[in-house]
């Protein structure tokens, strides 16, 4: 029989991306799938802190191993997907973090969303150009 780990889930959206996050007792691996995180984003270190926003609220940041699972989207989106997902698992792990979470704004998903198209339009809103003549 094998033995399995126990971790706490947890699902964001934003834009077109959708980011599951399983959190497991650890010491602070991020891994975005199956990559590090910091390899995944390209390098780039502002993205990171804003993955680890939650957990540096919460003051876990070296409590948990992370694996992170994204689809769709940009990175951009995929970052702040991933955000609320981990704010979602440290919610159900531990309630007594979600006034904290909250009041900092990470447990709302952003609702905006792409415009469609409009037919006789170029793009959702943008019309044809004007002629006088």
């Amino acid at each position: 029989m094998v033995a399995t780990k126990k971790y706490t889930y947890g699902l964001g959206r934003r834009k077109a991306a959708t980011a599951t996050v399983r959190l497991y007792k650890g010491k602070g691996d991020i891994k975005v799938n199956d990559k590090p995180a910091l390899e995944y984003l390209s390098g780039n270190k502002t993205y990171l802190a804003e993955i680890t926003d939650p957990l540096a609220l919460a003051g876990k940041r070296n409590e948990y191993d992370i694996t992170i699972v994204v689809k769709g989207g940009g990175l951009a989106g995929q970052v702040d997907a991933i955000k609320l997902a981990i704010s979602k698992a440290l919610v159900t792990e531990a309630p007594d973090l979600r006034p904290v979470l909250k009041k900092a704004g990470m447990m709302k998903r952003d609702p905006r969303e792409k415009e469609r198209k409009k037919y006789g339009l170029r793009s959702a809103r943008r019309r044809e150009q004007f002629s006088k003549r």
